[in-house]
């Protein structure tokens, strides 16, 4: 699979990496530690690099983290970039609150040494902050990050969630006080949920980020599993999330997307891999076959005519 760096780093990531919120989700194979494996291994060797995880993800906080951790026992953990996140606003993690702020200096010195004992390993690829301390002045936060950077314990740095301003402000501080800058930027992003371009990804571009669309099915609607008779996936569970669905528009993408010989999930990570300044797209799969679909999604390039198409369908 095609490579990219992350932004201005020297981390090298496949165009298509694995979103670990399902690793011990219940209800899902991935569920179990022999089920979640299964799913790691078969991306690595199918050529994906990068996993991006968080503290918070599993089904209960940082179970995901231990389940990956096992899983790249045995060899496999320098086969992989390893991102993970912490200080998100709205998820509580329990014996966390003792250590302040999630922004402050005690938390993300406390988060990022659980992190390394859960995923055990002796350093993180990329720390990303989950959603931003509005309370916790950035050059603190920024400080903590780049003293942990100094110790080995991560080797760079990145945000999500964070909008075009605190974008702009996180890289003057980190420029007029010496730290160390994000280098990625992460957010939702599908053809689905086009809020990015007016000023995440502009921004990106400015700062030199590598962006990193998260959803970029859209729970499932943009990989050709749900038509307006039904489906099966997480989505049939909560049908309200159906009943505004256009399936009049997505009718019209599958059949754009049988012209082009192309599979619904491969024309919706390819267009995304279209975008700049995408470095990679974060799928997520409970099943094998999931993971080769979205592997196969990571070789195919659109032709411009066709990326034209696709967005003005979706504009």
């Amino acid at each position: 699979m095609e490579q990219r760096t992350l932004g201005s780093s020297d981390l090298l990531v496949s165009v298509v990496g694995m979103g670990c919120n399902n690793f011990s989700r219940p209800g899902t194979a991935t569920e179990t530690q022999e089920g979640s494996s299964a799913v790691i291994r078969a991306a690595i060797d199918a050529g994906v690099t990068f996993f991006d995880g968080a503290d918070v993800y599993g089904g209960e906080p940082g179970r995901s983290e231990e389940f990956l951790g096992v899983a790249l026992r045995d060899g496999y953990r320098d086969k992989v970039v390893l991102a993970t996140k912490f200080g998100h606003r709205q998820l509580q993690i329990p014996g966390y609150d003792e250590y302040g702020a999630k922004g402050g200096e005690r938390y993300v010195r406390h988060a990022v040494e659980e992190s390394l004992r859960r995923l055990r390993t002796d350093r993180i690829d990329l720390l990303q902050m989950h959603t931003p301390d509005e309370g916790t002045p950035i050059a603190e936060t920024l400080a903590a990050l780049t003293r942990l950077v100094a110790e080995g314990k991560v080797r760079c740095v990145g945000s999500s969630n964070f909008s075009p301003d605190q974008l702009e402000e996180a890289d003057r501080v980190a420029r007029e006080e010496g730290f160390v800058r994000f280098v990625t930027a992460q957010d939702q992003y599908s053809l689905l949920h086009r809020d990015a371009e007016a000023g995440v990804l502009p921004a990106a571009r400015r700062l030199a980020l590598g962006f990193l669309p998260y959803l970029p099915l859209k729970s499932g609607l943009l990989s050709g599993k749900y038509s307006r008779s039904g489906g099966e996936g997480r989505l049939t569970q909560r049908p309200e999330q159906l009943e505004d669905v256009d399936w009049d528009k997505l009718d019209a993408y599958r059949a754009l997307c049988e012209e082009a010989g192309l599979t619904m999930v491969q024309a919706s990570i390819g267009w995304l891999l279209a975008q700049d300044p995408v470095s990679c797209v974060i799928a997520g799969a409970t099943r094998v076959e999931q993971v080769e679909q979205n592997v196969a999604a990571g070789d195919v390039r659109l032709p411009d005519s066709l990326v034209d198409r696709i967005g003005e369908l979706f504009e």
